[in-house]
């Protein structure tokens, strides 16, 4: 059954920000990718915790902390059940997706490393997948491959299959790109990892606010994402570990909550999550968080893919229609994201020139230089869409990527 189609005029009416103009016209945000508007939901949320909960957590007994405590636990329990978690202990508070995978390389992954092993990539991975890894291989000896892209933007399985050799150690693969919006066939990568043994992280920065994520189904050992890429507060995200996977790992940082005993002689750390939330963690963040996964699961993941689709096709129709402008990327199934050239001009001018029409768009090498590479370019010009996102942006976008044209190419 499919799902019943959203109101998105109901929904967009809940994100104050885009009530905004941008140079005397209406404000279309086109930039998600890089950071999602907050529904009123979750300002309320955040404002709701200051006014009346705020204190400190876990080592209170008095009503006011038992209450933040409270709210910072369940929100772990609403972040567990928007991933159909198989258990709330396996959700980690961070900073971001690249605080996870910094996490997983330097805490599960740089233990085991030695010598001559090798962790896979692919080519469209986010800095934020590359660059942990070769900070340990680097210091061990180990390497961080690469598996290849089609000219189209897809990752070739097979080939991604045969770069799988007695060495490779550990995989960290997108789940979707944030550049050219590539949705990789996850389910089969994280079978082909678990068929050779092989532990696999999962970069869902870019697919959590897409669609529907089952973790329990998905099968990987890691996932990580960040909260302000889904509707809630920058400074928030989530590594979701396997439970033996994480109560085995080292702690990833040192400090109050996570232990059990400190002695001079030595010191017990406490089992997951705590182990890893040294410190007073983003209380309110926290909770913005859950608010925000909690009211993008109540509209219907389904419901929120089939809208999100529908408008990322009317986006590449219109760019596709304009003369003068290129598509980078042909993935045979997108998400959200379209990056395109325009004939003659930098990226970064054709940034500035849609923002006096009021459209925002992110400019450069959006954190993916492997990729620009691969296609032989410098950076591009990326729309990326949110469940706030209409027609009427998109034949705004149109609109002004025309008059560029007519007016510089």
């Amino acid at each position: 059954m499919s799902a019943a189609p959203l109101d998105i005029d109901a929904v967009r009416a809940q994100f104050p920000l885009l009530r905004q103009e941008a140079h005397g016209k209406p404000l279309v945000y086109l930039d998600t990718a890089a950071t999602s508007q907050k529904p009123q939901v979750v300002i309320d949320a955040i404002s709701a915790h200051y006014l009346n909960d705020n204190a400190n957590i876990h080592r209170a007994v008095y009503a006011l902390a038992a209450r933040a405590t409270t709210a910072y636990e369940h929100a772990r329990k609403q972040v567990a059940t928007f991933l159909n978690a198989p258990s709330e202990d396996e959700i980690i508070f961070v900073r971001g997706a690249t605080e996870a995978i910094n996490l997983v390389a330097q805490s599960f992954v740089r233990p085991m490393l030695k010598a001559g092993d090798e962790i896979l990539v692919t080519e469209m991975e986010h800095h934020a997948n590359i660059v942990p890894y070769q900070m340990i291989a680097e210091a061990v000896g180990a390497k961080v491959i690469a598996a290849p892209i089609t000219d189209d933007g897809d990752l070739d399985l097979a080939a991604f299959e045969a770069c799988i050799t007695d060495r490779t150690v550990f995989m960290g693969v997108v789940h979707v790109s944030n550049a050219i919006g590539t949705v990789n066939p996850i389910e089969k990568i994280c079978a082909l990892a678990r068929d050779r043994g092989i532990p696999i992280l999962v970069d869902g920065a870019q697919s959590v606010q897409h669609g529907p994520i089952d973790l329990k189904a998905l099968d990987c050992d890691f996932f990580a994402f960040s909260g302000h890429k889904v509707y809630a507060p920058t400074g928030t995200g989530v590594l979701w570990g396997k439970l033996a996977h994480l109560n085995a790992m080292p702690p990833y940082q040192g400090g109050g909550d996570m232990i059990k005993d400190v002695d001079f002689s030595g010191t017990t750390f406490a089992d997951a999550p705590a182990r890893f939330e040294a410190g007073t963690p983003n209380i309110a963040g926290a909770v913005g968080l859950g608010a925000a996964v909690e009211w993008l699961g109540n509209l219907g993941m389904e419901a929120v893919a089939a809208h999100e689709h529908a408008i990322t096709e009317a986006l590449v129709k219109a760019i596709d229609g304009i003369d003068g402008v290129r598509i980078v990327g042909r993935p045979k199934l997108r998400a959200s994201a379209v990056s395109f050239l325009v004939d003659g001009l930098h990226p970064s001018d054709v940034g500035s020139l849609l923002d006096n029409y009021g459209v925002a768009v992110r400019t450069g090498h959006h954190c993916a230089q492997p990729l620009m590479t691969r296609f032989g370019i410098s950076g591009t010009a990326r729309c990326s869409i949110g469940i706030y996102n209409t027609l009427d942006d998109v034949a705004r976008l149109e609109a002004a990527l025309r008059r560029i044209v007519e007016k510089f190419v």
